[in-house]
């Protein structure tokens, strides 16, 4: 289906491709890891014609290959679903499906949108989708929902090679059995899938072969009866990494103290809820997607307010009704929405991470010097090992693990005692899930305190002292930390 010669591309200094060489036949379900950073997601968005290759060819189907831009790629029977979110705001569901094709129902210069509407409607329930209606704004849909919208316009031209760029990690069970069910029915018409994720043991069940990129080279490519997890780890980080990532302790044991506190909040699909966070403690808050954990995560730091209820940090007895008040007593966000609402992406990573801890850099008559800015950002640089070039470095360069290493690193710099982390692994490598592991255990440690949002059960079981169960806004189980815990005794309260 495509063959790739010798594809290399940088950016500047940094080299993010080198003489990059791979087949993927007809039929073939094709899986692409490495560690954040190796080259994965460039190389796919050359494929789909979202970027240039400074150098090599591809052939496609046999022919010579070179989109311009992602609808001359589209046309040519290559599709891609990127990795952060891909819509557009301020249109409709339908227009979102259809942008950059609305010439195709286009006559005497106007727009026939019932036409567009019609066949969105078709597409959406030819995916598994005919509940997300195309006249709704895509500011109405919850982010799982955009996502499969994004899917939906993959799938407008029907293609020969679709490319899936770790979209399943933004996805609840509900979008994962639609992609899984559409890359099946591919794989039966004898189409190719590019699949690249983090996720070990869902590649494992889903690809024929797997190649391994490390640092822009390709390591390797494992044929279906040689991939093994500790296989592939090994090949990614060119070490062997085995065992577990979670915590290994089961004594769930935290501080009696009452750090945050969470009184009858109703607020989108939450219903009285209350919530109790300890000194120490890792809270872990599972369930759907749409079970109102997000939104929780929202009203704890103050972004949206409550209709009813209130969220108090104990020690001050204040009540956090903004992110201001959350920020100044110390309380940190990492935003499921990453490249939205947690980074922003045409600053350097500097000013990203010295941006919440203004107030600590003062210094007489409250100058902020260049070097306490620099020093924080190596510093924290240093700390997460964030693969960059130097502090200056524009975070939308960065690759997507990098660029959650910088939201870390910002609130990390400003020793927050209380964190609000809502999917704080999605997107992120194996060696790198390891590394933000440990370093929450050594922030529980240091007497921190975690609420940490997921929607994945081996994460919550592993990592959680409590977990709170959700269900239509409501608490369905509370369970304490233990060896017993099953993601089958999870998933009986969630849906």
């Amino acid at each position: 289906m495509l063959t790739v010669k010798k594809i290399s591309k940088a950016f500047g200094p940094t080299r993010a491709l080198i003489d990059v060489d791979m087949e993927i036949r007809r039929g073939e379900i094709r899986g692409l890891i490495g560690e954040n950073g190796s080259g994965k997601s460039t190389l796919a968005s050359i494929i789909a014609g979202a970027q240039f290759a400074d150098s090599g060819s591809f052939e496609l189907k046999g022919k010579p290959y070179a989109p311009r831009n992602m609808v001359g790629a589209q046309n040519h029977g290559v599709s891609m679903i990127i990795q952060e979110m891909g819509t557009i705001p301020g249109i409709t569901v339908a227009a979102n499906i259809f942008t950059g094709r609305l010439e195709e129902f286009t006559r005497f210069g106007f727009i026939n949108m019932k036409a567009i509407n019609r066949r969105a409607a078709e597409l959406l329930q030819e995916i598994g989708a005919g509940d997300i209606h195309p006249e709704t704004l895509i500011n109405r849909l919850n982010f799982e929902e955009r996502k499969i919208v994004e899917i939906a316009r993959a799938m407008v031209a029907n293609p020969d090679l679709l490319i899936v760029d770790e979209t399943t990690t933004a996805l609840a069970q509900r979008g994962r059995e639609l992609l899984y069910r559409l890359i099946r029915r591919l794989h039966e018409e004898n189409k190719s899938v590019l699949f690249i994720s983090h996720d070990l043991h869902e590649l494992m069940s889903i690809c024929d072969t797997i190649t391994v990129l490390r640092d822009g080279i390709v390591i390797d490519t494992l044929e279906k009866e040689e991939i093994s997890v500790d296989r592939m780890r090994s090949l990614m980080v060119g070490r062997e990494l085995s065992g577990s990532y979670f915590r290994s302790d089961y004594d769930g044991s935290y501080s009696d103290e009452v750090v945050l506190e969470a009184k009858r909040v109703t607020s989108g699909i939450l219903e009285e809820f209350n919530l109790e966070l300890h000194k120490g403690e890792i809270l872990g808050v599972g369930g759907l997607s749409d079970c109102g954990m997000h939104e929780l995560g929202r009203v704890l730091f103050g972004i949206d307010k409550p209709i009813t209820g209130s969220v108090t940090l104990k020690k001050n007895n204040v009540q956090v009704k903004d992110p201001h008040v959350a920020t100044k007593n110390n309380m940190a966000y990492v935003s499921k929405e990453r490249d939205r609402e947690a980074i922003i992406l045409n600053a350097s990573i500097k000013e990203n991470v010295v941006l919440p801890s203004h107030r600590q850099l003062r210094k007489v008559l409250g100058l902020i010097t260049r070097r306490s800015e620099t020093n924080l950002t190596n510093k924290q640089i240093e700390t997460l090992r964030i693969k960059c070039r130097n502090g200056k470095q524009i975070c939308n360069e960065l690759s997507g693990g990098n660029k959650q290493k910088v939201v870390f690193a910002k609130w990390l710099g400003k020793e927050s005692d209380i964190l609000i982390l809502d999917c704080p692994t999605r997107g992120i490598d194996v060696g790198v899930k390891a590394a933000m592991y440990k370093l929450m255990t050594e922030l529980k440690a240091q007497g921190k305190s975690i609420v940490m949002i997921s929607e994945e059960l081996p994460e919550l079981i592993g990592m959680s002292d409590r977990i709170l169960l959700l269900k239509n806004g409501r608490l369905q189980a509370e369970l304490r930390r233990s060896p017993d815990i099953s993601e089958k005794q999870i998933i009986q309260y969630i849906i």
